[in-house]
């Protein structure tokens, strides 16, 4: 099993580390202390090296920061967590705030209003963030110093940094070589008029050079940093340990070796101008380049577009996983239909099913994140993780939400249903209709080129927002090519501004949820492309759309027909019949007649 069910988060040992952290404060005479979920490479997911948020605090979400101070501990949560918060911390010692209503300068003055010094370490937090909070706490008398990593100083048993072994992504599932893609990036780099780019992110550097690693569960990237010069060259600091003869041949000599604390000091070496990345790469970065005099070019990482814009080999290999996956859901739902309502199974029974499912096709790497599946009012945690603790059983009457996906070394998966066991409720079939229409409405899009994802964010909520009802998460993020399952800086969010472009991959997943009832969540993977021509004609504006690449039936149990529009049952009874033809000739005959009854025209 690559999933466990242990429960990691223990509320009841976050107050003795906030003391042993307070003590340690006051010895450094800071009066308060940032903690935030990022690591030095500022990636969504960290290793348990780096979990310094969830050490201090209990709370185990991938998005979030504490800000410690004498008096008061605010860990900052965003919507997709505020039950999960609660039950994962101790609410006597810890005070969720919401965020990003609430901003950590603004929330800073309020609790420090004589003033106060405040620690953070410059490799965990980004340019863009400390600016925006000096910004904020600007003209008072509050003030932020750059530190060592005062929980680093009191946490004793910090596990060792990961030294996974790296591994060569196959030239027919990368669709370009590592040099090729080096060179071409370096000549981006020079019309820009720029000497080098500093890269920091793990899946950008795993991209740009063909490699795949282990450093990180569940997500196969390469944990180093890198230089990127405008001749394509390359410095790659990264752990000896890590590289075979064979990678090192792979990489070539263009790529020269050095280790990771050789790091800052090249950073002092380089001419300007140096692209620096102000919302991914750590404030170190500027500082070590400043301490040298060169020139800053504050730019994106110049990886993030090209690798969104997914190739011919990258498609047809996110294509073949979607299939290959797809059928193993269908062999999972088959099951699940045929035992849920006997009253036997819980949560973890469903988690450890749909993974054998994914084993059983001898080409899973990994699943691609913790399996989400929560029943009753399990389901409306939006990150919900089943534990021991936790495991509720699957209850006649109430529905269960699955968000899962794999790792294959074609392509990365995600994909939820939400299914009914046995008689679902009337509110939550109304509800789970008005989702579907949202999901039905962005997978019928169109659109003309240089509309970005906040612009269509809405048209999913369309129908919810109609009924009073909203879900408080994006409708959509990016998914890489055997990385991570969220890959930017593509988004359907109301954060989205980056223009959709041919060659993205996202998710489409709108969702609703009622705090200790229930939980809904639909999600396809879409590829964005040309769109087709119309057969009446256009204004001849270049437009894009979205092509499906997630197979698998959803639930007709939960829908209500009768809502539908004349074009949303056609959509839905045309998915239906794809997946049959699609995923029917690819799974068992028990499972195949199941798919028969689940794609039914509704």
């Amino acid at each position: 099993m690559f999933q466990t069910f242990e429960t990691t988060a223990r509320p009841e040992q976050g107050p003795p580390r906030l003391a042993v952290l307070r003590a340690e404060l006051r010895r450094a005479g800071l009066d308060g202390f940032i903690v935030p979920r990022a690591d030095a490479h500022q990636g969504e997911y960290v290793a348990q090296a780096d979990q310094r948020l969830a050490w201090l605090t209990g709370f185990m979400g991938s998005a979030g920061f504490c800000i410690v101070l004498p008096a008061i501990a605010g860990v900052f949560i965003d919507g997709r967590y505020r039950t999960q918060v609660k039950a994962q911390v101790d609410l006597a010692a810890y005070t969720p705030v919401p965020w990003p209503e609430v901003k950590p300068g603004d929330w800073l003055l309020q609790q420090l209003p004589e003033g106060g010094r405040i620690g953070f370490d410059p490799w965990l937090h980004t340019h863009k963030e400390i600016e925006a909070l000096h910004e904020a706490l600007k003209g008072s008398s509050v003030t932020l110093c750059e530190t060592d990593n005062h929980v680093d100083s009191v946490w004793q048993d910090r596990p060792q940094l990961p030294l996974g072994p790296v591994a060569i992504q196959p030239l027919e599932f990368a669709g370009e070589t590592a040099a090729d893609k080096r060179a071409r990036i370096g000549r981006d780099i020079t019309a820009a008029g720029q000497n080098a780019a500093v890269l920091t992110l793990p899946d950008s550097i795993s991209w740009l050079l063909n490699i795949r690693g282990s450093d990180i569960e569940r997500n196969p990237v390469v944990q180093a940093f890198a230089i990127l010069h405008d001749t394509g060259r390359m410095t790659l600091f990264i752990a000896a340990e890590k590289l075979s003869p064979e990678v090192r041949a792979h990489l070539g000599s263009d790529v020269t070796i050095r280790p990771p604390a050789a790091f800052a000091p090249a950073l002092r070496t380089l001419k300007g101008p140096v692209r620096v990345d102000p919302a991914t790469a750590p404030l170190q970065v500027p500082l070590e380049l400043g301490e040298a005099g060169a020139a800053i070019a504050w730019g994106p990482d110049p990886c993030l577009l090209p690798k969104a814009r997914k190739n011919p080999a990258e498609i047809a290999g996110m294509a073949e996983a979607h299939l290959r996956d797809g059928a193993a859901m269908v062999e999972f739902l088959a099951w699940l239909d045929a035992e849920a309502t006997k009253g036997a199974l819980t949560e973890i029974d469903v988690v450890k099913k749909l993974e054998g499912f994914r084993r059983a096709t001898n080409a899973l790497k990994e699943i691609s994140f913790e399996t989400i599946c929560g029943t009753g009012p399990n389901g409306a945690i939006m990150h919900y993780r089943v534990t021991d603790d936790t495991n509720r059983p699957l209850r006649d009457g109430e529905i269960v939400v699955v968000d899962s996906g794999g790792q294959y070394v074609d392509g990365t998966t995600d994909i939820t249903r939400t299914i009914a066991i046995g008689a679902p409720d009337p509110e939550a079939r109304a509800a789970f209709t008005r989702v579907l229409q949202g999901m039905i409405a962005i997978s019928r899009l169109r659109w003309p080129k240089g509309i970005a994802g906040a612009h269509l964010d809405s048209i999913a909520r369309y129908n919810l927002w109609l009924a009073g009802q909203d879900f408080d998460h994006g409708t959509g993020h990016g998914v890489g090519a055997y990385l991570s399952v969220h890959e930017g800086p593509q988004r359907l969010s109301r954060t989205g501004d980056v223009p959709l472009e041919a060659g993205m991959i996202l998710s489409n997943e709108p969702g609703y949820y009622r705090e200790g009832a229930f939980g809904i969540r639909i999600e396809n993977l879409v590829l964005v492309e040309e769109a087709p021509a119309l057969p009446d004609g256009d204004d001849h504006r270049k437009m894009l759309a979205f092509r499906t690449l997630t197979w698998v039936p959803i639930d007709r149990r939960l829908i209500d027909a009768a809502v539908l529009t004349g074009a949303e049952r056609a959509w839905l009874n045309a998915y239906h019949a794809e997946v049959a033809a699609r995923i029917g000739p690819r799974v068992s005959a028990p499972a195949r007649d199941w798919l028969a009854g689940a794609t039914e025209p509704v």
